[in-house]
């Protein structure tokens, strides 16, 4: 009997911890949605989230004590915890501007700034001409235009999505640019 003694000692440690952090994550959740209903000028936005990160606390507090319970030190974890930490913030650092050109692709596709076929100008500043051109294609990467400028007519150019999220973007939707003869002043 005492050879089997430890081993439920421990099982029967582990289920009260769980049984506690689902107890407890229950307990502030209903606590945070009678707040939410005593002051309705407490936006659902904010209350969502935050049961989320209680949530994520108490059940990430669970499991580290049921690992410290079945032998694993908590010095073991930590470090590679931050470790890992460590990699991910470097390798997303890394692909920082592969993300943002994917994010704007996907906000050039659903928002819809300008389609295919549109003519647009990517403003650099109020004394320099900017990217000028028909729109062809839009994939993951880049915006593909033709050139309209008079010294590179039918030159392609590839645009990062990302520009057109950082610059001004002036933009004809009839594909045509307006030619300066109709400027009369």
């Amino acid at each position: 009997m005492l050879t089997y003694s430890e081993p439920l000692i421990r099982a029967g440690q582990v289920l009260l911890i769980l049984f506690l952090a689902w107890g407890l994550q229950r307990f502030l959740a209903r606590g945070l949605n009678s707040l939410g209903a005593r002051y309705p000028q407490l936006p659902a936005e904010v209350l969502l989230p935050l049961r989320g990160t209680v949530r994520w606390l108490i059940m990430g507090s669970a499991f580290m004590l049921v690992l410290e319970r079945l032998g694993v030190s908590a010095e073991v974890l930590w470090t590679a915890l931050t470790g890992f930490v460590a990699v991910a913030a470097v390798a997303f650092f890394a692909i920082w501007s592969v993300l943002s050109n994917l994010f704007c692709a996907l906000l050039i596709i659903t928002l819809g700034p300008f389609r295919i076929g549109d003519c647009v100008e990517v403003i650099e500043s109020a004394d320099k001409p900017g990217v000028k051109g028909r729109v062809l294609s839009v994939n993951l990467f880049y915006t593909t235009l033709e050139d309209l400028s008079e010294e590179g007519v039918g030159a392609l150019m590839q645009v990062p999505n990302s520009l057109f999220f950082q610059k001004a973007v002036r933009r004809w939707r009839n594909g045509e640019l307006p030619s300066p003869r109709n400027k009369e002043v």
